[in-house]
């Protein structure tokens, strides 16, 4: 038998760097690690002999065995799962994850903690076995192939791992880790049992310990441990969804979130229940704390884990969740759908849509709680709390913070839940820097007299604080919501009004501003367009297609002008965004509003020929650039401002 050394990819091999200088800062998670892969691998081996019952070969029931030897400085995690063959072998452990690893090693910190969490996140946690291993054996033999197409792959951690053919009869596959001296504790049952208890207790495979006993020394040697043959069951071995909420501990929800996600970090919320009627399911939903980095990546998969009758169907079934809630993990099993299910059938089943309504009803519910707690209340409210209510506080700050803008989608794909997504819509405001105001809050603080709900949507909180469209709305101390996500723009459109009160962009038509001023206010601004109109005639034909309109403001305070886009019109930002995603967009001409009362315009009347133009296209252009864009020709902006600049002196 041949054996063959191959090289890590780069990647492993930084990773692995990373792994055996302590980047974990709990050691004991590697055996969670190794026992979540090997419960994966029997999962899969479930899944495959749906279609296979041969798969299953001798060996029916599925099981997880952990060995060690002291002596001889092992620790064994055994599974009797799908198993790899010699090329799944080099693909699956010589490189990361299938995806992701160049986005990986570009957000390592240097922060231990931090790093920890990416690991978890890229799905790495096999390398975790280093930290306690100065070398790692891995034995397996595929499902259905015979005894000797088994292979063995093994490592020291350093630049190379070595793969030969051997002979293996059982099925599945051994991780063989070679203890470190300061590792030894690990080759002990007390550990292990106090590890898989924490850890993996909820694992629905039988995870199986040799059973020891005490054996008194002879001749005055002293007495130990010995193994006995026998094997002990040291989990529950029942599935987590399926056990009463009444007896699971907030620590096993959580030890269950780590196992099916790797996320190193505990999950902000969940929810657990047993939905029985027409469609009968089991459903358990988590709220990540962290948003992963590849949320807006359109070739991500996401999804929930489903199972039919205790039985593994498929990873990231999509189906269960809209798009808008795929931050979403968790488990749903179902006792409605056919053992076969595919992934085409799930998108036609009336039980899916089924389940997929009654997951986004408990989810939006969950996110309505948090919501309600995420303030705390004062005096003697506060201390009447519940110390549940009080651990809720500041919950919604974060989950809005990662998946905020994941949320809004909703407004546009879900129109059954689009009033329920609104209450749970928060923002940043001219009153606030921080997106904590909520359409609720506004409406309290909306000024006598005043009918809408006023936004403006900037590519920065700094472009939204500066808008020149603001001046009117400081000027009168009214509140404007200031939206900044790239999804604000087209989410908008979905969202025309919040229990029976318009909403209204500053930015677009006439934002009717007429309730906003006074009767002086308004009188000013009729005569300025008839005094001005001959300077507006100019300034429309100087801008000529630039421009659908000019017309005197009424919105401006301090600045010359502003844009604004005409009534059912595409926002420069929007039509900036579709472009930058390469689909077409129609051509976008903004009206210019101008103040009559501000120097430069003035200077307007008195300008003549060349002199007007460049005034004209100066005015534009600045106009542009304080809406968050370039203008059309920069250098030319540059050219006319130095000259305007030096005409000064």
């Amino acid at each position: 038998m041949t054996k063959h050394t191959h090289s890590f990819q780069a990647e492993v091999a930084q990773l692995l760097h990373l792994v055996t200088h302590s980047l974990y800062s709990n050691k004991d998670i590697f055996l969670r690690e190794l026992i979540s892969n090997a419960s994966d691998a029997c999962d899969k081996l479930r899944f495959e002999a749906l279609a296979n019952p041969a798969l299953y070969e001798d060996q029916p029931q599925l099981e997880i065995r952990i060995s060690y030897d002291r002596d001889a400085r092992t620790l064994t995690i055994t599974d009797n799962g799908i198993g790899m063959s010699e090329q799944e072998a080099i693909e699956h452990l010589g490189t990361i994850a299938k995806s992701g690893t160049r986005e990986f090693f570009s957000r390592l910190t240097g922060d231990q903690k931090q790093d920890a969490q990416l690991i978890g996140q890229f799905g790495v946690g096999f390398y975790s076995g280093f930290i306690v291993a100065d070398r790692i054996t891995v034995e397996s033999r595929r499902a259905g192939l015979s005894s000797d197409a088994g292979v063995r792959w093994s490592s020291e951690g350093t630049g190379a791992f070595e793969v030969e053919p051997i002979t293996r009869e059982a099925r599945g596959t051994s991780v063989i880790l070679h203890l470190r001296e300061d590792a030894l504790e690990y080759a002990s049952a007390w550990k292990i049992k106090e590890i898989v208890r924490k850890y993996a207790d909820h694992i629905s495979l039988p995870i199986l310990l040799e059973k020891e006993t005490w054996q008194e020394g002879k001749d005055g040697e002293p007495g130990r441990m010995v193994k006995t043959g026998e094997w002990e069951t040291i989990n529950q071995a029942t599935a987590l969804w399926t056990r009463p909420k009444k007896d699971i501990t907030d620590e096993q929800y959580i030890a269950f979130y780590q196992q099916i996600t790797h996320d190193f970090e505990p999950p902000l919320a969940w929810t657990h229940n047993r939905v029985e009627g027409s469609t009968e399911y089991i459903q358990l939903l988590y709220i990540p704390k962290h948003a992963p980095h590849d949320l807006w990546l359109r070739e991500r998969k996401s999804g929930l884990k489903l199972y039919v009758k205790r039985v593994f169907i498929m990873d990231d079934a999509e189906a269960l969740l809209p798009a808008y809630l795929r931050f979403i993990k968790g488990v749903v099993d179902s006792n409605d759908l056919p053992l076969n299910v595919s992934r085409e059938l799930l998108q036609e089943s009336r039980d899916v849509k089924a389940i997929r309504e009654g997951n986004t009803r408990r989810v939006l519910a969950l996110l309505e709680d948090l919501a309600a707690h995420d303030r705390l209340p004062e005096g003697e409210a506060a201390a009447a709390l519940s110390d549940e209510d009080k651990a809720k506080a500041g919950k919604y700050t974060t989950f809005w913070s990662e998946f905020g803008a994941v949320l809004k989608e909703g407004l546009g794909e879900d129109l059954a839940n689009r009033d329920r997504i609104a209450k749970l819509l928060r923002f940043a405001s001219t009153q606030s820097d921080t997106p904590s105001v909520s359409l609720a809050d506004y409406k309290a603080r909306m000024k006598e007299g005043q009918e809408a709900i006023y936004y403006l949507t900037a590519e920065s909180l700094a472009a939204a604080k500066n808008s020149p469209q603001l001046e009117l709305f400081r000027k009168k101390g009214i509140e404007v919501l200031l939206m900044t996500d790239r999804v604000d723009e087209w989410a908008m459109n979905f969202l025309t009004e919040f229990e029976g009160t318009p909403l209204q962009s500053v930015a677009r038509g006439e934002a009717d501003l007429a309730k906003l001023q006074d009767e002086a206010e308004k009188k000013a601004v009729e005569e300025a367009s008839t005094a001005f109109k001959p300077v507006l005639e100019r300034l429309k034909t100087a801008l000529g297609e630039r421009v659908e309109d000019v017309r005197v403001s009424a919105r401006l305070v301090d600045s010359p002008a502003c844009l604004v886009v005409p009534e059912g019109g595409m926002s420069p930002q929007l039509a900036r965004m579709l472009k930058a995603a390469g689909q077409k967009v129609p051509e976008v001409k903004p009206i210019l509003e101008v103040n009559p009362a501000h120097p430069l315009v003035q200077k307007l009347e008195n300008a003549e020929g060349s002199r007007f133009d460049d005034l004209a296209q100066i005015l534009l252009d600045q106009a542009v650039l304080a809406d968050g864009a370039l203008p059309e020709d920069p250098a030319a902006y540059v050219r006319r401002v130095n000259a305007l600049l030096a005409a000064a002196d």
